[in-house]
């Protein structure tokens, strides 16, 4: 199972009051694009997901008892690789879409004012359009993201209304015909799990953000490491070889300055070590380590080079 399908089956699983349950219904209403056929005026709502097939019957039920609803297979759809579910309303079809704000022509996508006037209300809406029509990556993933789709632009808009009222950071670009409202920041996706109810998903999903980011940290950390010793290696080998060098061409390292050749037989002595390493040895700064090393760097190029050199005076 997906970590989206776990967050749509704990969301499915909550006990909602009936206020908080007609803002949800709605929004799974809408967002699964609800549509009427024949004289009877059914509606038809289509969904691949059965946890979310038996959210709408249950939350139907729940307001009200007495509407005629069952769930079934769509036969059209029956030899297709995904089964797909209908959930069929059959009665009290025009007070349910009345009261819900749901247009089944697709049309007026507003959301009635009193279906989000508390706080409350406002979160079941969010559960049921995550429901309907959300996603998110699962934490493990390299890109954190949270999308909910919808095919109007209207509806795009109160949504970015709605989370931007609790804080949430989203965006929305066009896709497919419709609009991907959407969030990247992992510390707002916790929030927003946590807003619509998936308490206990939320929890796994900060877990293993807070492990990942954290191997994250150390592998960093370790590269940093692995990169400033390559680093130090590489300066200390190219420092030894200037030395050599010069003891090649001056045959013995005491023709040099007292202070270059304690420093030089320190750096041969030590051929892994840094600069600072070197200086601690000799109990200078590692400024004044590097002031030495640069004066013999410039006698091996002048070597190298066929310079003349005064060994009195570098």
């Amino acid at each position: 199972m997906s970590y989206a399908a776990e967050v749509k089956k704990e969301l499915t699983g909550r006990t909602v009051s009936d206020d908080a349950a007609k803002s949800e219904l709605a929004a799974l209403l809408q967002m699964n694009g609800a549509s009427s056929w024949g004289i009877e005026q059914e509606v038809r709502v289509q969904t691949e997901n059965p946890a979310i097939a038996r959210r709408i019957y249950t939350l139907i039920k729940q307001i009200y008892p007495t509407a005629v609803v069952e769930v079934q297979v769509n036969q059209r759809a029956a030899l297709s690789d995904r089964k797909k579910l209908l959930v069929v309303l059959q009665s009290q079809v025009e007070q349910i879409l009345k009261e819900l704000g749901v247009d089944p022509l697709g049309i007026d996508q507003e959301v009635p004012a009193w279906l989000l006037n508390s706080q409350k209300k406002q979160q079941a809406f969010l559960r049921g359009a995550f429901l309907a029509a959300g996603s998110v990556n699962s934490p493990e993933k390299a890109n954190y993201h949270l999308e909910i789709y919808t095919g109007h632009e209207e509806l795009a808009e109160q949504l970015v209304a709605l989370m931007t009222n609790f804080d949430l950071q989203v965006k929305v670009t066009p896709r497919h015909s419709g609009y991907i409202v959407y969030m990247k920041r992992a510390e707002k996706i916790v929030d927003f799990l946590k807003l619509i109810g998936a308490v206990q998903t939320m929890l796994h999903f900060a877990d293993i953000r807070i492990a990942r980011d954290t191997r994250n940290s150390v592998n960093r950390m370790n590269n940093a490491d692995v990169a400033n010793m390559q680093r130090t290696a590489v300066a200390a080998n190219s420092q030894v070889q200037a030395i050599l060098t010069i003891q090649k061409e001056i045959g013995d390292l005491d023709e040099l300055p007292a202070k270059l050749a304690d420093f030089a037989r320190a750096r041969l002595d030590h051929p892994d070590g840094s600069l600072a390493e070197i200086g601690d040895i000799l109990e200078i700064s590692k400024s004044g380590a590097n002031h030495r090393m640069r004066k013999l760097a410039k006698l091996a190029d002048l070597i190298q080079s066929g310079g003349d050199f005064d060994l009195d005076n570098i």
